[in-house]
């Protein structure tokens, strides 16, 4: 098998670690990295034994595919002359730093038939994997994203950073249309909002409750999600599923509440029986994985044999649309339009 030539462009906290894995699958050539930064550059480069260089445009001509591990700002930029050099590209999420750039690269990748892939990254989750079989039709979801300050990513604010990641999810389990977006948001550091809550409401009645906050002072990336079949919670950060639903006992009609009503029931000891004897809790396996590197061999298969990525530019476009709609609201809100209006006037 003829190695596949690739590079990574970006050698920030993301792109180096790109650059590490590629540099030792087996069937890949880092043919080199690049980077703006000569520090940067020269030690991705050295630790990962291939070229550095500072003008990715050197690269052109020389790869098959091309990690984009840019700022956000730059994504249409980068991505775009590889597209339309024809090279397959995987740019990190969100795609670009607004819809009309995101439609640039789809229509790009389109004219010269290249791939495009987005880095959703959470889409290799192992703990969404393992749920996967249990979330047919969801009723309801409700997802918490909350990270601490990172000092990174501070071009955009957190519904492009961290929130662009639910709605793909709620995009993705859902599967129809968007009909309502209620959201709001406030800004804590950056100039952008950092904390926001949004609720998409799908036009099949199903509703995501997406919650993020990027000055936070715990973690947590959790993802409830309600089906007729009962509840499953996924904790994306500990890699752990749990699965609610009705057991045999209530299935049959033998519920607790009738037990209550019997005289001298029990009701502690129906407390404790509660879970397991009529609602059944099942822990699935979760397997162990690197989600990055699941996410990269994914990609380079994809490439090999021109398939569909899992996250596709258009898939990602449709995400950015939702995301436009969550910063139109929150950009409507009372404090934000009167925040505007103050800076407008000074």
């Amino acid at each position: 098998m003829t190695a596949l030539r690739m590079a990574v462009v970006g050698t920030g906290a993301l792109g180096r670690h790109h650059a590490r894995i590629l540099s030792q699958l087996a069937g890949i050539e880092l043919v080199a990295v690049a980077d703006s930064s000569p520090r940067a550059v020269a030690e991705t480069a050295e630790r990962c034994r291939t070229r550095g260089v500072a003008d990715y445009r050197e690269l052109l001509g020389a790869v098959d595919a091309v990690v984009v591990a840019v700022p956000t700002f730059a994504h249409r930029t980068v991505a775009g002359e590889f597209l339309a050099a024809g090279v397959d590209v995987l740019v990190e999420k969100p795609i670009a730093g607004g819809v009309n750039e995101a439609r640039e690269l789809v229509n790009l990748a389109r004219r010269h038939e290249a791939l495009l892939a987005v880095g959703h990254v959470e889409r290799f989750n192992p703990a969404l994997a393992a749920a996967r079989p249990f979330l047919a039709d969801p009723k309801y979801l409700r997802v918490e994203r909350y990270a601490p300050f990172s000092f990174r990513s501070t071009d955009i604010g957190v519904v492009h950073d961290l929130m662009i990641h639910d709605i793909d999810l709620a995009l993705d389990l859902v599967a129809v249309p968007v009909a309502d977006v209620q959201a709001f948001g406030v800004e804590i550091l950056t100039g952008h909002e950092d904390c926001a809550q949004a609720r998409l409401t799908f036009s099949n009645g199903a509703i995501a409750d997406l919650s993020v906050n990027r000055v936070s002072p715990v973690v947590s990336r959790s993802m409830q999600v309600w089906t007729s079949e009962g509840c499953v919670h996924i904790d994306l950060a500990a890699r752990e599923v749990k699965r609610y639903a009705r057991g045999t006992r209530l299935k049959l009609g033998a519920g607790p509440l009738e037990k209550a009503r019997e005289p001298g029931a029990d009701i502690e000891k129906l407390k404790q029986e509660l879970f397991g004897s009529y609602i059944e809790v099942h822990k699935p396996v979760v397997t162990v994985c690197d989600q990055l590197t699941d996410e990269l061999l994914s990609f380079t298969d994809c490439v090999r044999n021109r398939q569909r990525p899992v996250v596709s530019g258009e898939t990602a476009l449709d995400a950015m649309i939702v995301a436009g709609r969550v910063l139109d609201q929150i950009a409507a809100a009372p404090w934000n339009a009167a925040s505007a209006g103050r800076r407008l006037a000074g």
